[in-house]
């Protein structure tokens, strides 16, 4: 089997989508997919020792499944070690954040944070040259759950160009990466989202920067409108981890972007359905949506390894 060499680095961090130039996502994409077609092979793999003799450190401020999980798989099957830091490190109350990362980059070759400031993933990332600092997740992005979802969709599309995408609820992190990983692959992606819960003007003018032609960004108030023809359909929860104060109200203002089976019916007969997780059935999606035939949201999961996987080698090997 050809393997598919890693990106030439350009940057020694991955804070956001945007750190990736158009090549350099459409080649990550491509090692994920070598590196999934080749993890059968075990030990034998040839990415199976490209982190090896390294430590990569896992600071997580916000409770996690899918990514501590398959961040720590990922470290494994390249050959690396992991390291579990204590999450109130993150709070740079202890210690200055950069005083962690000088210390850190003199023990392990990367670091892997999961916070709620996009500013404490940067002031670590700045503060030690030498230290890789990936983003597994901020308030603000969620670059790696990106990555996997353009790999499912890859996976189910074909090609991107020309392809439309809903997201359906909050202009939240999961939206923000999901968009600007989206368009730079010449998707047309649409926002359906109540008035003041979508994107950030900041987060569409960036998306606009790194346009191709043939791709863009719509946004919508009528989810109906954002879903009609579209080839895939992707929501999140109403309420992310640090706005549980705001359950009730959220409940409220989205009860009419819940996508159910009657929305779906908008969008193309063969659209699929994607979600992050963990989901709320009954709240943005039904439970008839969720678990049918249409769902890929397990496949989106299961790629946050191999997308990670990719990414790793690309940053450090």
């Amino acid at each position: 089997m050809d393997i598919v060499p890693p990106p030439a680095r350009v940057r020694k961090d991955f804070l956001s989508i945007l750190d990736l130039s158009h090549a350099e996502l459409g080649q990550l994409l491509d090692s994920a997919a070598a590196m999934k077609a080749e993890r059968a092979l075990g030990t034998r793999a040839p990415t199976a020792g490209a982190l090896a003799g390294m430590h990569v450190a896992l600071l997580f401020e916000k409770p996690s499944l899918r990514t501590r999980s398959t961040f720590e798989v990922a470290i494994r099957e390249l050959g690396g070690d992991t390291l579990h830091l204590p999450a109130e490190f993150a709070e740079g109350q202890r210690e200055p954040l950069e005083d962690v990362a000088r210390n850190l980059e003199r023990w392990v070759r990367a670091l892997v944070i999961r916070t709620y400031s996009q500013s404490k993933a940067a002031t670590l990332a700045s503060a030690a040259p030498r230290l890789h600092v990936i983003n597994a997740l901020s308030d603000e992005e969620h670059p790696c759950q990106a990555l996997a979802d353009v790999l499912t969709l890859r996976e189910r599309l074909g090609s991107l160009r020309g392809r439309t995408l809903a997201y359906i609820g909050d202009g939240n992190n999961v939206a923000t990466s999901l968009a600007q990983a989206a368009v730079m692959l010449g998707m047309v992606v649409h926002v359906g989202s109540p008035e003041n819960y979508s994107l950030p003007p900041d987060v569409v003018e960036g998306i606009a920067a790194v346009t191709p032609p043939g791709a863009g960004l719509k946004l919508f108030t009528d989810p109906v409108e954002a879903v009609a023809g579209v080839d895939a359909v992707y929501t999140d929860v109403w309420t992310s981890m640090g706005q549980e104060r705001e359950s009730d109200k959220r409940r409220r203002i989205f009860a009419e972007y819940q996508v159910n089976a009657d929305l779906m019916g908008f969008a193309s007969p063969q659209a699929i359905f994607m979600h992050c997780l963990p989901a709320h059935r009954g709240e943005e999606v039904s439970a008839e949506v969720f678990e049918s035939p249409s769902s890929v949201v397990f496949d989106q999961a299961e790629n946050r390894l191999h997308t990670q996987k990719a990414l790793l080698r690309h940053l450090l090997a």
